[in-house]
């Protein structure tokens, strides 16, 4: 008879097989992420970020009006609350907490992200606006992508200017999801 302990360690384990096989199927849209060139400003870059853009995440599926709000901890970690609507922008509710710590503080753009302990993600600030009114956010495998805004419908011109970095940076444009907002 196999232990508690035993069980966990392998539900665990079969997990994280499972991850692993669903992240290697995924498409890759950037094969060369570039590292992030500015520094970031974390005390600029809380608050409420609006999602524009994305590739498509297991994590994510059907998410529509999706907002990540972000705030210091105590503990000088950072607090990520992300919420969404599924299927529709006035669909259900659902939301994740998670935590973030920054890996680089040198530069404070590259960050480690967990919403289920103890596995963490990478979370890469790209490319920012010198006033933090948007982000473009990645990750080193080239797999998942965000482009976040402050404003859940910024003008034409900057979701024009928006698409144009995402492919300045290398990523493939034609698996880029647009999030709506109502």
């Amino acid at each position: 008879m196999q232990s508690v302990r035993g069980k966990l360690v392998l539900l665990v384990m079969l997990a994280t097989l499972a991850g692993c096989a669903s992240f290697s199927s995924r498409p890759v849209g950037n094969r060369n992420v570039p590292q992030p060139p500015k520094s970031v400003d974390l005390d600029r870059y809380l608050g409420r970020w609006f999602e524009l853009y994305r590739y498509e995440a297991p994590f994510q599926k059907d998410c529509e009006a999706v907002v990540a709000d972000y705030s210091m901890n105590p503990d000088g970690s950072i607090r990520v609350l992300n919420s969404c609507r599924k299927v529709s922008v006035d669909g259900r509710a659902t939301s994740a907490t998670g935590k973030a710590r920054v890996v680089d503080p040198a530069t404070n753009a590259k960050l480690k992200v967990t919403f289920f302990w103890p596995f963490y993600g990478d979370y890469w600030v790209l490319d920012h606006d010198d006033n933090y009114q948007w982000s473009i956010v990645g990750e080193p495998s080239g797999r998942y992508l965000w482009v976040l805004s402050r404003s859940a419908h910024p003008a034409d011109d900057v979701r024009q200017m928006l698409r144009q970095r995402v492919a300045s940076l290398g990523y493939d444009w034609s698996i880029v999801r647009q999030t709506r907002h109502p």
